[in-house]
């Protein structure tokens, strides 16, 4: 980042259930929270793109059950956010971005603001913090200014924006034409041809007077419903938790709500290897392949392929033979097969289980939360086993049980457990029992994860069988259905 350049304040928004990704990203734990050709998560990545000296700590618009999950891994990776605000519906990217801009007190009105998905890959860091730098001068002077991407082919995935002249006094921007909505192929290759059109990444940089003007004016009911979600809410160190009021914000895009009805548009063209990863074959043509054109994750064994992505995972071998212009995708509890041209169409799977009833979109077999993950192990009648992974310093809430008991067993790290009046520690194969209505807890008090072996037993064995009495998590008042 240029060092003339004033600190920007990254507003980063995750919201997005990643769909399209399934069965690798789940709603309960999206693409966003999982590290998909890299070490780090996709948020993690994006928060550290935005880390230097030329921005401030970010503010992050997120799905109220993932805000440890996501502060957990920003921390991790070094970045401390300012701002953590917590959505308990998703309303879509206006309301999101007038959540962030209210929720922040650190943020004047000369502020400058940079939005950003959460979930998308910049391969060059570089090019991309020269065009927010350029960027950077059109918003001060109040454009809000759209970063679009130079495609590199005719994209019928991605929304597109049509550009006009340069703009005075604002070098690399030009004024924007219109926005268009994802073409067809025929429509996408004219648009490759003219050259004045650029895939709409969702990026957007602007002053916070230049934004609150355009929403007063644009979608006042947008802004005003969301300040009454944030006045009935409640924060909590830098926790800004929505009230329930946030539901009844309109539900409509940044590109709709303001960008499409404001006179100070701008766009910054920029090529820096994006991707939305949108889709699985989005996530094939960014990944590196094979002489075959083939890209393989984790133990998979192909033989005459070619075109293919074979996805493995867990413990799973997977094998192919013979096959082209393929997409197999294999999780401990699910598999996706299909053609390489129809990986847009696997949101209707997900929607054709969510009509069903079935959780399978949402919750895969390791279950996410604030303390760390379990997974089912094995189950029957009147019994379930569990593997239990706390993470260090975390501590599951202290609870009791109707109509389950349940056995410990320490398999790795140290664990200091409350049973009744009893406050004791265990260490590697120690164990203990909980009767049924024996209020317990469980925390890792170490320095590296504790894995855990529970053995329930009872006549019911779900997991809305839990009462609280404390949690660390804010997770007493309201429903404890899938909660631990």
């Amino acid at each position: 980042m240029p060092a003339n350049l004033e600190k920007i304040t990254p507003l980063i928004l995750s919201g997005g259930a990643g769909s399209r990704l399934w069965p690798v990203s789940r709603s309960s734990m999206p693409k966003q929270l999982l590290a998909l050709g890299s070490i780090q998560s996709m948020i993690a990545e994006t928060a550290t793109r935005v880390g230097g000296d030329g921005f401030a700590a970010p503010i992050v618009v997120c799905n109220k059950d993932h805000v440890f999950l996501i502060f957990d891994q920003l921390t991790k990776a070094g970045i401390e956010p300012q701002k953590m605000v917590a959505e308990p519906v998703g309303r879509n990217t206006a309301g999101a971005i007038a959540a962030g801009l209210l929720a922040s007190s650190s943020i004047d009105d000369a502020s400058l603001i940079l939005v950003l998905p959460s979930d998308h890959v910049i391969g060059d860091s570089n090019t991309f913090l020269d065009a927010i730098a350029s960027g950077a001068i059109a918003a001060r002077a109040g454009h809000i200014v759209a970063f679009g991407v130079v495609p590199e082919r005719p994209e019928t995935g991605y929304g597109y924006i049509e550009h006009g002249g340069a703009i005075s006094g604002a070098p690399a921007a030009l004024s924007i034409s219109r926005f268009v909505e994802k073409p067809d192929l025929e429509t996408a290759t004219s648009y490759m041809a003219a050259g004045n059109y650029s895939w709409n990444a969702g990026i957007f940089l602007f002053s916070a007077r230049t934004i609150i003007e355009a929403f007063q004016l644009h979608s006042p009911a947008i802004f005003s419903s969301v300040q009454n979600a944030i006045d009935g809410g409640n924060v909590e160190n830098i926790t800004v938790d929505l009230g329930g009021v946030y539901a009844e914000v309109p539900a409509e895009p940044f590109d709709i709500a303001i960008m499409e009805k404001t006179d100070r548009g701008a766009v910054v063209p920029v090529s820096m290897g994006w991707s939305d990863i949108g889709s699985w074959h989005s996530y094939w043509t960014m990944m590196p392949k094979d002489e075959a054109g083939n890209v393989t994750i984790g133990d998979a064994t192909l033989i005459e392929c070619s075109n293919s992505l074979i996805w493995s995972g867990g413990d799973t071998v997977t094998a192919a033979v013979g096959v082209s212009d393929l997409i197999v995708i294999v999780t401990d509890d699910a598999v996706l097969v299909l053609d390489q041209g129809r990986s847009e169409h696997v949101k209707e799977i997900v929607d054709k289980f969510q009509s069903e009833g079935r959780n399978i979109q949402a919750v895969g077999s390791t279950v996410f939360r604030p303390w760390g993950n379990y997974r089912t192990l094995d189950t029957g009648p009147g019994f379930l086993v569990k593997r239990i992974v706390v993470n260090p310093g975390a501590s599951l809430s202290l609870q009791y049980h109707h109509h389950r008991a349940e056995h410990w067993t320490v398999a790795a790290g140290e664990a200091k457990v409350t049973v009744g009046e009893r406050v004791f520690n265990l260490e590697k194969n120690g164990s203990t029992d909980i009767a049924i209505g024996e209020v317990h807890r469980l925390e890792n008090t170490g320095t590296e994860p504790l894995h855990l072996i529970e053995v329930q037993t009872g006549d019911i064995l779900r997991e809305d069988d839990i009462v609280r009495l404390e949690d660390r998590y804010g997770r007493i008042e309201g429903k404890d259905k899938n909660e631990n």
